[in-house]
Order: structure tokens, then C-alpha cells, then sequence
């Protein structure tokens, strides 16, 4: 196991606890670092994926949880509405875009290229929908039926 990680999120977690970060400076500041963030970890996920042996496939899916994982656990942290909840921000598309890059270049041998091709991506796109404040579409509003045993048990014949 690579101590590295263990090491650099311990670091984080000093600073963050050592440094108050509000105000408009880290309002400014936070958008790019979030949007980094989430391009290099959705291209860590699908490349430690490829790296043990699953399929591309599998390593998008993994790319992309383990970017919006990370960011779910960091905004409960700060006791904020996790970006993948709220706003219907492409939040996860941005990190489907950056792992599907990534796992591409990886694929066709150029693993370096991908992992800086996919961050940018990643991070390029959440920067762009976040400043033109794209949305996704909001859900149509569905609302399951409601149950009924009419429905799932037989319907019983009288007998005359």
C-alpha cells in the first residue's frame, strides 16, 4: 500500500482544521480547488480500477464514485448540502467526462497524457458549468402508485 495518500489527506485534514477557510477569499478560491479535486480523483478511481484489472466500464463507474464520493463526504464534513444533491449542478457528468478521458488514453497506452487530459477535463467542465451556471434538467415529478391489494391478491368470487 502507497503510504502517500494516507499521508497527504492526514495533511489536508491539519490544514483544514488549522486554517479558517471562509470568507471571500475562499469563496473565490474554492470552485477551482473543488473542481480539480474532482477531475484528479475521478481519474485516480478509473486508473487504480484499470490497475487492478477491471474492465473500462467498470473503471468509469469507479472513477466516478470515487469522485462524487469524495465530495459527498467533504461537504457532510462541513455540514453542507452534498453538490450531488442540491442545485442539479452536473456535478457527477463532470466527473463522467474526466474518468471516461482518462480510461481512454489508458487504454490506448498513453496513462500519463489520460490522467492530465482527464483531469483537465473534469476540471474544465465543472469550472464551466459552474461560472454559466448550467443545470440538468429537473426531475418529471413521479411519484409511485399507491399500493392496493385489489391489485395483488385475487379477486374473490362471491358464490350465489
Amino acid at each position: 500500500m502507497d503510504n502517500s495518500y494516507v499521508l497527504m489527506a492526514l495533511v489536508g485534514a491539519a490544514v483544514a482544521v488549522a486554517i479558517r477557510l471562509e470568507g471571500r477569499v475562499w469563496d473565490r478560491a474554492f470552485p477551482p480547488i473543488d473542481a480539480l479535486a474532482l477531475g484528479v480523483w475521478a481519474v485516480v478511481g478509473a486508473q487504480k480500477t484499470l490497475g487492478v484489472g477491471l474492465g473500462p466500464i467498470a473503471a468509469i463507474i469507479l472513477g466516478l464514485a470515487t469522485a462524487v464520493g469524495g465530495g459527498f463526504v467533504r461537504d457532510m464534513v462541513v455540514r453542507r448540502v452534498p453538490t450531488i444533491l442540491g442545485g442539479s449542478t452536473p456535478y457527477a457528468t463532470c466527473a463522467l467526462a474526466a474518468a471516461g478521458v482518462a480510461v481512454l488514453f489508458t487504454v490506448l497506452g498513453l496513462t500519463t497524457i489520460g490522467s492530465f487530459a482527464g483531469t483537465a477535463v473534469g476540471a474544465g467542465f465543472c469550472l464551466l458549468a459552474r461560472y454559466r451556471d448550467w443545470v440538468l434538467p429537473a426531475g418529471i415529478g413521479w411519484k409511485p402508485p399507491r399500493p392496493s391489494f385489489r391489485r395483488i391478491l385475487p379477486r374473490r368470487r362471491k358464490s350465489a
